[in-house]
């Protein structure tokens, strides 16, 4: 029989009271002072709620995880710091639902997600500047003007623009002539839309750092320290326009307004950062950041996420403990995900690999050993 389930009453994700009411504590609470954030919100800007398709994979995903009393401890600490969570485990142990699950119990909208690969830089979670089309429709609407100033055409004409590029062929501080409006090739990343000033904070996710080049983790400091940054292609224009409204990464058409191109948060962002242990990170980068290590589920856990995730009582049918062992057995030979055992179930309610003769073809088939030799 299941242990009644322990509540602590600083707990804001899953604490006491509806989750309306621990978000507002969320929202309300003071923080640390060297966590303090000055960002002004953009009152015409309304970042998405607890509604819509978006919001409803967040909720669904969110729901079926099942956490420990440690694992809330630790999250608790880091909403309560207003720092980083890093979560470290095997695949398959459930960092990544962990970011929904907050998202999902505090009403913090859908989460925003970062997926890392190895050519990943910082740039990408802040922001993204079309240059090269910018600079397209610039020369298009000079050939509109025939009787304007004609720039050099031909083999003379600039070849390329580098990403990231101010302006193309301008002089500095000033717009191309007949540069259409850069808000239109303009819109935040992930993390820039995480850090947007709101009165309550967003989710972000920051999947695999680990794959990450060597210099993301050390170049993410200064912007978990600081809560915001600057877009120096806005900067750059704040004399001739110092307020400019560009899209999201939730949605590239939306309007928020950004000031002298800084983006700074009111809220610290309750940032989730996974990694599977296939890298160590800078000590500086970990002090900031408040860790949790995700061990493979027991058999009790395993019995909760199934009731939770399928309705099934482990307890009541010997066939469902029978695969619950199985899945435990196998995960001694290599790496097993959770799902990978729900998938099982599930196949058995619906009928599938019934035969007795079946079960050891079955299990290699659902069951394949993410690590070691039968990988």
């Amino acid at each position: 029989m299941e242990a009644e389930a322990v509540v602590k009453d600083w707990w804001l994700y899953q604490g006491a009271g509806e989750g309306a009411e621990r978000r507002a504590r969320l929202e309300t609470a003071s923080p640390p002072p060297w966590r303090d954030f000055t960002g002004s919100p953009d009152p015409g800007y309304a970042p998405p709620g607890c509604e819509g398709s978006a919001w409803e994979r967040t909720r669904r995903r969110g729901e079926g995880y099942v956490p420990d009393e440690q694992e809330k401890d630790v999250v608790n600490t880091a909403l309560h710091l207003r720092r980083p969570l890093l979560i470290t485990g095997k695949p398959g142990v459930g960092k990544s639902t962990l970011a929904y699950s907050i998202a999902s119990d505090l009403g913090l909208g859908p989460v925003l997600h970062w997926p890392i690969t190895s050519r990943t830089v910082l740039r990408d979670g802040l922001y993204l500047y079309d240059a090269i089309g910018r600079l397209q429709e610039a020369g298009l609407e000079q050939l509109r003007r025939p009787t304007g100033p004609v720039g050099p055409v031909g083999p003379a004409a600039p070849a390329t623009v580098t990403a990231g590029a101010a302006e193309p062929a301008a002089e500095p501080g000033t717009e191309p002539a007949h540069a259409p409006a850069i808000s239109r090739y303009l819109r935040l990343g992930p993390l820039g839309t995480a850090l947007l000033p709101q009165d309550r904070p967003r989710v972000l996710l920051v999947d695999e750092i680990d794959k990450s080049d060597i210099d993301l983790p050390g170049d993410l400091l200064t912007v978990f320290e600081d809560g915001g940054f600057v877009v120096p292609e806005l900067a750059r224009l704040a004399k001739e326009d110092p307020t400019v409204a560009i899209g999201t990464d939730d949605d590239p058409d939306a309007s928020v307004h950004i000031s002298q191109g800084l983006v700074q948060c009111r809220y610290f962002p309750v940032v989730v950062l996974t990694s599977n242990g296939e890298r160590d990170f800078p000590p500086a980068f970990l002090r900031r950041c408040v860790r949790l290590h995700l061990e493979p589920p027991g058999p009790e856990k395993l019995a909760r996420i199934v009731r939770r995730r399928l309705g099934v009582d482990v307890e009541e049918g010997g066939e469902y403990q029978e695969l619950v062992q199985d899945f435990i057995d196998r995960s001694g030979d290599g790496d097993l995900a959770t799902d990978q055992l729900l998938n099982a179930i599930q196949l058995r309610l619906a009928g599938a690999w019934s035969a007795p003769a079946d079960r050891d073809r079955f299990l290699k088939t659902v069951m394949q050993h993410l690590t070691g030799p039968t990988a």
